[in-house]
């Protein structure tokens, strides 16, 4: 090998290795690429003089440090101040357009690792340093040349600080974890404390085994012209870095959240741990004269994603059996306090996650309870597995009624019609207040009702009388007479509300209003065309509903003849009006009720929005108006107080 054949090899590995660690698209074998590294070390160890800085050579780490010397940054590297919800967003947003209204937002995720900058010099990498203090941080140069997804030399030649954060991905963790556990060392609590740990090793070679990987975010000292973040940012990943799995350029709030919440809802599948998604102003001269606070940038926030994770073990699988019958396993594990809620019980959601995810009892879990919803397994520790573990075996009969479940590979179902468990269901869920509301019928007096014979249907409710009702113990003549007048009022109810109470599986309030809307008592003839093309009903949602109506639809005509639900009235389309076709948002307290308000501006074909955006066309705004309030002056949004509202309304 020559020395211009050298510098193709050299070329030619650092080509296989960015499409290996930075695509995920190998272009090569391992073979290949082990044959052509060792003719390039082999060159090298002939030709001192010629090594590469560039050449992957340089990456291995053989060295032992005595410790690492403090080095400066040559700009501070910034903490960001945190926001929980999008309360906390909204405010932060008017805070940021008070200092300028004429910006957009760079949306990335917020990496679980440890932080790093990187100094190049002529497009040679020459410093890695720890955050430490902002200022000042650990000098780790030679831990981080060992890691692939770090190019050691780049394109750009003026000097520039890289920042970003070191991670290791969920699968790599594990198997550091599984390789601990047999050399009976101490186990990492997560991959932030591995990247961690793993970047500041004295040994360089351990540093080198842990696979990490680097996910810039940002520039510190930098020359680029560029004129927004999200234009750098496309030039840094340009040189060879690794582009994050979800970013994006928003205008305001709505944009914003809805960046967050397919971050927040996607977080378990991405390859590396978030803990949220930060948030920057998109416009470089526009941070530059928001300037920073003491602690943080006034151009940035970290929006934490609403989630606790806990290690727990799971005791017991235990099997409910809901009103449509569908059996799901709840998982009982030991009581675990997490953010001051002890947690006792974990969705498994269906049979399938129990077999994807090898749950066993015994298993030792993390558990992750995000808001009041109740927690989920999120991962299964196999590395602590010690041999008590106990595979979990599909059941074949419903727990209540003992008849054999209907298998339907994700879900399991009951198909007894008189199984207690979906017969006590569907009654409190039919009388519940979103429903048909009717008081009275709490969980023990159903138990009662059916235990007694008298209910073993929703119908039945309908043919029970004050004879009837004398005859169970605990009830009076003032108590029996109270329930059967709970009963008659629920006759004429809402169509909506009908819908809705019979339970279907996929099919909750905001679906039987759009099915009410759309057929009224014809939902039970419309095809799945019809019902697919209604706005918000999918697929899933259409099959359920038509299969219930096969199942049950002498049942529903049973009831529609006894309680006798309103039709829905067809709205007529809205004469021409300043508010047709416009986006309003209410706030403030009004002189009448707003949701009177906001049926006024409905039947004048307004569409009645939460939040301010760019997009929005009105705010209507009473006393104590609020943010809401301030963020439309901010962007520029017409407000019209209820007097101003109600003077357009008559002139239409």
């Amino acid at each position: 090998m020559n020395l211009e054949q050298y510098k193709k090899a050299v070329e030619q590995l650092n080509l296989y290795a960015y499409h290996y660690y930075v695509l995920d698209d190998a272009l090569t074998t391992d073979e290949v690429y082990d044959k052509l590294y060792h003719e390039v070390l082999e060159y090298e160890e002939a030709n001192k003089e010629h090594i590469s800085a560039s050449s992957p050579t340089q990456r291995v780490g053989d060295s032992v440090s005595d410790g690492f010397t403090k080095a400066a940054h040559l700009s501070r590297m910034w903490s960001l101040e945190d926001v929980f919800n999008s309360e906390d967003l909204e405010k932060w947003l008017t805070k940021t357009y008070k200092l300028d209204k004429n910006i957009s937002f760079y949306c990335e995720p917020k990496y679980d690792g440890a932080s790093l900058n990187l100094i190049y010099e002529d497009g040679i990498l020459t410093h890695g340093i720890t955050r430490g203090d902002g200022e000042i941080g650990e000098l780790i140069t030679q831990n981080v040349k060992t890691i692939r997804s770090i190019p050691l030399t780049i394109e750009h030649k003026e000097k520039i600080e890289i920042r970003g954060e070191v991670v290791i991905y969920k699968e790599e963790f594990e198997k550091i974890n599984q390789e601990r556990a047999k050399n009976k060392e101490a186990l990492f609590a997560n991959p932030r404390n591995a990247a961690a740990g793993s970047l500041r090793q004295l040994d360089s070679s351990i540093t080198a085994s842990r696979n990490l990987v680097f996910l810039p975010y940002g520039v510190g000292e930098n020359l680029l012209e560029q004129k927004l973040l999200s234009q750098k940012m496309d030039y840094i990943y340009s040189q060879g870095f690794k582009k994050p799995p979800l970013r994006a350029t928003c205008s305001g709030f709505e944009e914003i959240e809805a960046v967050y919440e397919e971050m927040n809802k996607n977080r378990d599948s991405y390859e590396m741990m978030l803990d949220g998604m930060v948030i920057k102003v998109d416009e470089i001269a526009s941070q530059i004269d928001m300037g920073y606070t003491v602690k943080n940038p006034r151009f940035s926030v970290a929006y934490k994603f609403p989630a606790v994770e806990k290690i727990t073990r799971v005791k017991e699988i235990i099997l409910q059996v809901g009103r449509t019958g569908a059996v799901t396993p709840v998982a009982i594990v030991e009581p675990t306090n997490i953010d001051g809620v002890v947690v006792e019980r974990a969705t498994l959601h269906n049979f399938d996650e129990i077999d994807r995810k090898d749950i066993r009892i015994n298993d030792k879990v993390i558990i992750l309870r995000s808001g009041d919803v109740i927690p989920k397994i999120i991962k299964v520790l196999t590395h602590e597995r010690d041999g008590s573990e106990v595979e979990y075996k599909r059941p074949t009969e419903c727990p209540v009624c003992k008849s054999e479940l209907l298998d339907e590979g994700v879900l399991l179902k009951c198909q007894n019609l008189r199984c207690e468990a979906r017969v006590i269901n569907s009654i409190i869920y039919f009388a519940s207040k979103p429903c048909l509301n009717i008081d009275g019928l709490g969980v023990k007096i159903v138990e009662a009702l059916f235990n007694s014979g008298l209910v073993k249907s929703v119908v039945d409710l309908f043919d029970l009388t004050l004879e009837k009702l004398l005859t169970l113990e605990g009830f009076k003549d003032k108590k029996a007479q109270n329930l059967l007048d709970s009963l008659e009022s629920a006759k004429g109810s809402e169509y909506w509300r009908f819908i809705n109470s019979l339970g279907i599986e996929h099919i909750g309030e905001v679906a039987s209003k759009t099915l009410s809307t759309n057929f009224g008592s014809g939902f039970i003839d419309a095809t799945k065309e019809q019902i697919v093309a209604c706005d918000g009903v999918g697929e899933e949602m259409a099959e359920s509903l038509l299969e219930f109506v096969r199942v049950n639809r002498d049942t529903i005509l049973r009831l529609q003849e006894i309680l006798q639900p309103l039709e829905p009235l067809k709205r007529e389309e809205a004469k021409e009006n300043p508010f047709k076709g416009k986006s309003v948002v209410l706030t403030g307290s009004m002189s009448e009720p707003r949701d009177k308000i906001k049926e006024t501006l409905e039947s004048l074909g307004a569409k009645i929005v939460s939040s301010v955006s760019k997009k929005t066309d009105f705010v209507i705004y009473g006393e104590d108006a609020g943010s809401k309030y301030d963020k439309a002056m901010d962007l520029g949004v017409e407000c019209l107080n209820e007097e101003e509202m109600r003077g357009k309304i008559e002139q239409a």
